[in-house]
């Protein structure tokens, strides 16, 4: 299969693209910029819309709007306008409507800075929006990753009618790399139940909503909702082990960071430590079962993040405390080093050199 040299924004684009993506609706930010720019020469050639709106807040009711048709569609922006959007995302997920959500992280809090960060997993995995909702969360570490789960993202949102975000950074969408684009067939799911795309006269009205006035009505919708999230839960998790196998020492790390930690986790092989890394694929749900596999041998388990701390949580959890937990990070946009990783893993190897 032909490759193309392609920096990680406009790959995305270009994978939305052959994914069956009709509507874009978003508005400027760095370091996602080149996604949109991308996608608003290219969409009105390919049969789709591109439009620019007047704000984040009004381009997230766009998507609401058009994924209310079964349309696929989708929105992009950075960790600040992601906030922006929270509550229109709360909107789509009550009227369970399937629609992709590009984060391209940045450092915050605040306005911040423009180089690459994963400080919005908790904003991703825990706090969206308003209420009883989960977002479907895929976190890819290559270009190559990125182009292979837009495709799944629109096919996991249309099959379980939910919102799907794709958590990529700065680093993963500003870099190049060789790239492939598989023959996708866009397979989209039977939308004639719910869809509003016009009754033609030949049945009744759909009425795509998330306001219900009774409390009880309300309640029997949210616990519909969960049957499908524990549905979820059971069988969609993704995620890599690599020398987990006998690993003492397991690292665990997502997006991009993966990429630094497994360049440590092989210097420290190369000095006889029994290290591993195990890498989350999907944050929500969170692979908790395989998590554990992989640390059937270890003895300690250390969370590597471009953050002060967050997945560390869901890790802890999902060994129920069984291992100790330690915890390396940089934020603020700086980027950790395989060496720095390597220190930690020396350390809690009793210092081996």
């Amino acid at each position: 299969m032909e490759k193309v040299l392609m920096k990680g924004n406009e790959a995305l684009a270009e994978a939305a693209i052959r994914a069956g993506c009709k509507c874009f609706f978003g508005y400027p930010i760095t370091p996602q910029t080149e996604l949109s720019e991308y996608l608003s020469k290219q969409m009105p050639k390919r049969g789709g819309v591109f439009l620019q709106a007047e704000s984040e807040v009004a381009a997230i009711n766009m998507v609401l709007g058009a994924a209310a048709t079964g349309t696929r569609v989708m929105t992009s922006s950075s960790s600040p306008g992601v906030s922006l959007k929270s509550e229109g995302i709360s909107y789509i997920a009550g009227s369970d409507v399937p629609a992709l959500i590009i984060n391209v992280q940045r450092g915050g809090p605040g306005l911040g800075g423009i180089q690459p960060s994963q400080a919005d997993y908790w904003q991703a995995t825990k706090g969206l929006g308003h209420g009883d909702f989960h977002l479907i969360i895929l976190a890819p570490n290559s270009v190559q990753e990125v182009v292979n789960l837009v495709s799944k993202a629109f096919e996991l949102g249309e099959t379980y009618r939910t919102p799907v975000m794709l958590l990529s950074d700065g680093l993963l969408g500003q870099m190049m790399e060789p790239v492939a684009f598989p023959d996708i067939q866009a397979n989209e799911a039977d939308k004639s139940g719910w869809a509003a795309d016009g009754t033609k006269m030949a049945r009744p009205h759909h009425i795509v909503n998330s306001l219900y006035i009774e409390a009880n009505d309300l309640e029997e919708i949210v616990r519909r909702r969960y049957e499908r999230y524990a549905k979820i839960e059971e069988t969609e998790t993704m995620a890599e082990c690599y020398l987990t196998d006998d690993a003492e020492i397991v690292v665990t790390a997502f997006g991009a960071t993966s990429r630094i930690v497994k360049s440590a986790v092989n210097k420290a092989r190369a000095e006889g430590i029994k290290v591993g890394m195990f890498r989350p694929i999907t944050l929500w749900p969170f692979p908790k079962k395989e998590l554990n596999t992989a640390c059937a041998n270890a003895k300690a388990v250390l969370s590597v993040e471009m953050s002060m701390g967050q997945m560390i949580d869901d890790v802890k959890l999902a060994l129920n405390c069984k291992l100790p937990v330690s915890f390396y990070g940089r934020t603020g946009g700086v980027i950790p080093t395989p060496n720095e990783v390597l220190d930690e893993i020396r350390k809690l190897n009793g210092g081996a050199q």
